[in-house]
């Protein structure tokens, strides 16, 4: 084990699928799985004093959910937040749009195999975002569809080349795939990632991804 490592903290009710999670995970090279929770509150208190660099959280706990344990560690009143993947068997729209409102970097099913659940900590400990290819379009038409038009603009405007930035990451674009479609740099995809979460006022990809949706930016 390397100081390196991703070290990640489990949160689930059942022992079975917290031992699958942390066989899938410390398969992996570089990840570490430091502690586990079996609810919500032993979940924030582990998270508070260890400080991994990701949680996965499940949504249906004892005590506190998912949800209030993503709004305890990741929410907007958290001046030190975590990174929080929300893994779940639920797929209803109430529970991924409350988790992400709620601070969550990450959206993943159980049975979306081995490989997407390591890219999605992976993700959030590179400070970007995954959510489970099979509910992104749906959630965020759901979104887009119930919520009224937001047409006020943003105290700094983004500039054009910004705006193509922010289609991309709401189209699930990595930084690696928006580099190759505009013909920039990963590190220049990076930088307008930053700037553009500071004009707005928002602190993850996923809240860039909600802003696009809200605006009608994305088809």
């Amino acid at each position: 084990m390397s100081a390196a490592d991703i070290t990640v903290m489990l949160a689930d009710d059942q022992a079975m699928i917290r031992d699958c999670l942390r066989l899938i995970l410390e398969d992996q090279p570089g990840i570490r799985v430091v502690a586990e929770a079996a609810d919500g509150a032993e979940a924030v208190a582990l998270a508070r004093r260890l400080r991994p660099d990701v949680c996965l959280v499940d949504i249906q706990m004892p005590g506190l959910d998912g949800i209030e344990v993503t709004r305890a560690l990741a929410g907007p009143e958290v001046a030190d937040p975590l990174r929080v993947v929300v893994v779940t068997t639920f797929d209803l729209d109430e529970y991924v749009h409350g988790a992400l409102r709620g601070g969550a970097t990450g959206f993943v099913l159980k049975d979306v195999g081995p490989d997407l659940l390591v890219e999605a900590v992976r993700a959030a400990n590179a400070g970007d975002a995954l959510i489970s290819p099979s509910l992104t379009l749906r959630l965020l038409r759901h979104l887009t569809a119930t919520a009224a038009p937001v047409t006020r603009a943003p105290a700094q405007p983004l500039s054009d080349r910004e705006l193509e930035v922010v289609r991309a990451v709401a189209r699930g674009r990595t930084n690696q795939e928006i580099a190759a479609e505009l013909f920039i740099s990963l590190s220049t995809v990076k930088g307008h990632v930053s700037g553009i979460m500071t004009k707005l006022g928002l602190r993850n990809r996923v809240e860039i991804v909600a802003w696009a949706w809200e605006r009608r930016l994305v088809e």
